[in-house]
Formats: structure tokens, C-alpha cells, sequence
């Protein structure tokens, strides 16, 4: 709560080429509003004038501070001010749910009185770094895995001779063979055709394959820098290790490993009834932590003898398969979680369990 801890919060509404800010005191009532352009020049007169017209303790509340409002939060954030991300307040149902610019900055910074637990946005640096590799090694993924269905297709209907000569090996050997497919003036216009098409899909994704390879062995090398600890764990690679460094972004981000645990989607939500107690999946969350958190466990399902000896246990006390992946990756968040507080200096519980603990 900010009761007691300010004068002033500043509400900003972000877009593409401007930001409405309203200056609102520690009851929520309206000190001030303005606009300015989403620029430099903007964020240091938007910092100008909420300087003389809030002095003393403030707060800022910016929505989109992953998008429209990054380098606004990064400016304030470098001057020293007290930044906080809000995500984009309802509207009120009915004739009453107005919106505009201004309204929707009063209804950030109201929001954020009114919370008791503040996010502070995530960093940039090296985590930023991390996010833009993953995203475009993501991109260049699903181009490969694109071209290599496509790549498959042509040559289930290319004319005999060619479907004859490529057919069978891995899509590595296949793609190679077709990159430097050729054809003669002379020979029909579908064989033509379809060597063209398979060449210019063959080059598309032995790139797309070669450029995610590479960015992977980038993340390994930052991934390694931010948190080696985290490589050393039982199945953590440079993806997964990834992309759990760009949801955690920074030590006391996240008030707890529970607060972790519900970002990642994998706090269980009771679904007890009658005598029937037990828990379902939670479908909320950062699905991308989600997915690295799975693939973890999937890993030390199959190779890391103490998850393999907790399954069997569980399965023989009658957990099913999901109830016992479950707790896995929800332990999995806690022990991920206090490694990297710990290793960034932040204090952690003594004596935690080793994995994989009885849920």
C-alpha cells in the first residue's frame, strides 16, 4: 500500500506517439494532467513539470511498460524515480464507462493506490538483451519448422524422378539435397517449377535453422554470465534458463516464490469437493515461463534419478500423472525461484527442501 509513503502518484496513459499523465494526490483526487510526446524530450518535460507540481515522495504508475512506455520507464528509472507497472485499469460497465487518454491516467494511478502489492517493471540490460534473442530465435524456429513441412509437401507430389532421388534420410540431408537442385531449359516447365520451389525452400529453412542455432548458443553465453548456478541445474538449458531469467527479470521483483509460482501458471487452484480433495492446473500466467517450467520437468522425468524415484512413489500411493506433474513444476518454480534471489544476494529461507519434495 502507499499510504503513508508519498504526496503524490503520477498516472500515465502510454501510446505510440504520446503520454497522458495525471498528477494525483494521496486521496486519488486530481492534482494536474498534461500530454507530451512519447520522446526524450517528452519524458524530461513530463519530469519537469510533475517536479514543481508534485514535490516530495511520488510515485509513477505507467501502464505498457514492456511496450509503449519502455523508454519512459527506463528514463525514470535512470533519474532516480520511484517507478511501478500497472496493467490497463477496467472501465467501469455501463453509460458511465467513459475513456479517454486522461481518464485512463487517473485510473492507473488509482490503481495503484488502491494495490497492496506494487510490480516494479522489468529491467532492461542484459535481461532485455535475453528477451530480444529469444524472441527472434522464436520467429526463426517456427520459420524452419514452416519451410520443413512445406519442404515435405513438395516432395510428396514432385514429379517421379525427383521424389525418387530425395526420398528418405533426415529433412537436414533432404533440405541440403534440394538447395542445390537444377534444372535444364529443355526439361518439362513442372519439373522446372517444382526444382525452383524446392530449392527456395530448401535455402529458407537451412537458414532459418543455422540463424536459430546461433542464437541459441547466444542466450547460452548471456545465460551463463547472468546465472551460471542455473545451468548447472538438472534439466535447465540455455532456452528454458532463458526465458525463466526474462519472467523473473530481477531480485525482488516478485515478493515471493509464490508470487513466482503464480506468474509461471503453476500455483495449484483447489477443486476440492465432499471428501474429494484435491487441486487443478492453473491456465493463467506467462504461458512462455509455463512452457520452460514443463520442459524442465519433463527432462528430469526422463533423466534425473530423485524426480524419477518421486514418481514412481507418488504413482504408487494413486496421483495420477498430471496431479504428480503438477507439484513437480510447481516445486520446480520454488526451487528455481530461491536460487536465483539467492545467488543475486537477496536472503532466502534456510533449509529448503531438495527436490523433488512431497507436495
Amino acid at each position: 500500500m502507499l499510504e503513508g509513503k508519498i504526496d503524490h502518484v503520477i498516472g500515465v496513459d502510454t501510446h505510440r506517439d504520446s503520454h497522458t499523465a495525471a498528477i494525483l494526490d494521496p486521496n486519488g483526487g486530481l492534482v494536474a494532467e498534461l500530454t507530451v510526446t512519447s520522446n526524450q524530450a517528452g519524458s524530461e518535460a513530463l519530469l519537469g513539470v510533475v517536479a514543481q507540481r508534485a514535490p516530495g515522495r511520488r510515485c509513477w504508475a505507467l501502464e505498457g511498460t514492456g511496450s509503449y512506455g519502455a523508454g519512459l520507464a527506463s528514463f525514470l528509472a535512470d533519474q532516480g524515480e520511484w517507478v511501478t507497472e500497472i496493467d490497463r485499469p477496467k472501465r467501469p460497465r455501463g453509460r458511465n464507462g467513459a475513456k479517454s487518454d486522461p481518464l485512463d491516467a487517473i485510473r492507473a494511478g488509482r490503481e495503484a493506490l488502491g494495490r497492496d502489492h506494487l510490480a516494479s517493471p522489468r529491467q532492461r540490460g542484459h535481461r532485455e538483451a535475453l528477451r530480444v534473442l529469444q524472441l527472434t530465435r522464436s520467429g526463426a524456429v517456427k520459420v524452419a519448422a514452416d519451410s520443413r513441412r512445406q519442404l515435405k509437401a513438395l516432395l510428396v507430389t514432385a514429379p517421379e524422378p525427383l521424389r525418387a532421388a530425395l526420398c528418405g534420410g533426415t529433412w537436414l540431408a533432404q533440405a541440403r539435397a534440394c538447395a542445390v537442385l537444377t534444372a535444364e531449359a529443355s526439361d518439362p516447365v513442372e519439373y522446372r517449377a517444382t526444382v525452383r520451389a524446392l530449392r527456395l525452400t530448401a535455402e529458407r529453412a537451412l537458414a532459418a535453422h543455422a540463424e536459430a542455432k546461433q542464437l541459441a548458443e547466444e542466450l547460452q553465453m548471456l545465460v551463463a554470465v547472468m546465472a551460471p548456478a542455473l545451468l548447472a541445474q538438472p534439466g535447465v538449458g540455455p532456452i528454458t534458463g532463458a526465458q525463466v531469467l526474462i519472467s523473473w527479470s530481477h531480485p525482488g521483483r516478485l515478493r515471493s516464490e509464490a508470487a513466482f509460482a503464480m506468474l509461471a501458471g503453476v500455483a495449484p487452484i483447489p477443486a476440492s469437493s465432499g471428501r474429494v480433495v484435491r487441486h487443478r492446473l492453473n491456465r493463467g500466467g506467462d504461458r512462455q515461463l509455463n512452457r520452460a517450467l514443463h520442459t524442465i520437468v519433463m527432462l528430469r522425468e526422463t533423466w534425473h534419478e530423485p524426480t524419477k524415484r518421486y514418481v514412481t512413489r507418488r504413482t504408487a500411493e494413486g496421483k495420477s500423472r498430471r496431479e504428480i506433474r503438477r507439484c513437480l513444476t510447481r516445486a520446480t518454480a520454488r526451487q528455481l525461484f530461491r536460487l536465483l534471489e539467492r545467488k543475486a544476494g537477496h536472503p532466502v529461507a534456510a533449509g529448503q527442501p531438495a527436490l523433488p519434495p512431497t507436495p
